[in-house]
């Protein structure tokens, strides 16, 4: 057989080869697809895996099911998710604590940097510091100055080592040079009764979940951790417009694929999900829980995750954190 005859033959297979993929994936999906979130039924990242689940699988004409693989800090969803086939068959939401805080906190067996394919950043929240009605503090100086004046001695609550809540106190601690000792619980739920008791001096929450204690009076709010107020709670000063310039601490949500899933699948997952996210429903009960819909592409998305990655990295060390 010829050199020629060979590179013409090799060309046949690779084009059908191609030929091969490009119909598999136009044909996608052929199957319901599997929608893995690390937390439980009614966590905040269960409610946006069933209302972006809901939506999804009207446009792909598919079920998609919500998978709720929970503990380990969302690591078992995560690693699930890693070693899943790449044929955007199996998916999922994911929030910043999985993608960009764990892998500094935990010895896990992927890398949450390489693992997956960013879809788009579904949802980003702030965090809301709130004290009990008996605290006599009323703006966020107030707090630094008691802290300031008792050091070691206030405490904060958070829904453990490494999530939203506690990433943004000690990046307040930081930011604001204070001593305050942190009192992790088994989530931010379970640590409101503390709080409202003046049990443990503060909490920094999804807004969501200390929203309704805010709204019946019985918490008082003090300043939201993003760069601009809530639309929730729009009396309520953002940390920054408090006396702390640049301080900024966002979580979000966001949907993956393995690494490895076919571009095409991923841009079509994308413009299922923007699209979703337009819907007067879906964005009505992201606003309602203090989230602000997103959808980012996913180039945007790779990106702010790769710049997210050494600042947390440098906040954990600087901290001393560890696992619980």
């Amino acid at each position: 057989m010829t050199a020629n005859r060979i590179r013409q033959l090799t060309i046949c297979v690779l084009a059908a080869v191609f030929t091969c993929a490009v119909q598999a994936q136009d044909a996608y999906p052929e199957k319901p697809v599997r929608l893995i979130v690390g937390f439980p039924p009614g966590s905040q990242a269960d409610t946006v895996a069933r209302l972006l689940s809901q939506k999804l699988g009207e446009a792909i004409g598919k079920p998609v099911t919500v998978d709720n693989a929970t503990g380990a800090a969302g690591n078992i969803a995560a690693d699930r998710l890693a070693k899943s086939p790449a044929d955007g068959y199996t998916l999922g939401v994911l929030g910043e604590v999985q993608v960009v805080v764990n892998p500094y906190l935990y010895k896990l067996a992927f890398d949450p940097a390489s693992a997956f394919a960013p879809i788009a950043e579904v949802a980003a929240y702030p965090n809301l510091l709130v004290v009990g009605q008996g605290m006599p503090a009323t703006h966020l100086r107030d707090i630094v100055a008691m802290a300031k004046a008792r050091p070691g001695e206030l405490t904060f609550a958070s829904g453990g080592s490494g999530s939203s809540p506690h990433m943004a106190a000690e990046l307040f601690k930081s930011t604001a040079g204070l001593d305050i000792r942190h009192i992790p619980y088994k989530g931010v739920v379970l640590a409101v009764p503390d709080v409202l008791s003046g049990r443990v001096t503060m909490m920094f929450s999804p807004i969501g979940i200390a929203l309704p204690s805010v709204k019946a009076g019985k918490l008082k709010a003090l300043a939201v951790t993003s760069p601009k107020r809530s639309a929730v709670l729009p009396e309520v000063p953002t940390v920054a417009e408090s006396g702390y310039p640049g301080y900024e601490y966002t979580g979000w949500y966001g949907l993956f694929a393995p690494a490895g899933t076919p571009g095409a699948i991923i841009r079509r997952l994308h413009a299922q999900t923007t699209a979703a996210l337009q819907d007067r429903d879906v964005r009505t009960k992201l606003v309602d829980l203090g989230m602000e819909p997103t959808g980012t592409s996913p180039e945007q998305f790779a990106s702010a995750i790769r710049t997210s990655l050494p600042k947390q990295a440098k906040l954990i060390a600087e901290s001393g954190m560890k696992p619980d």
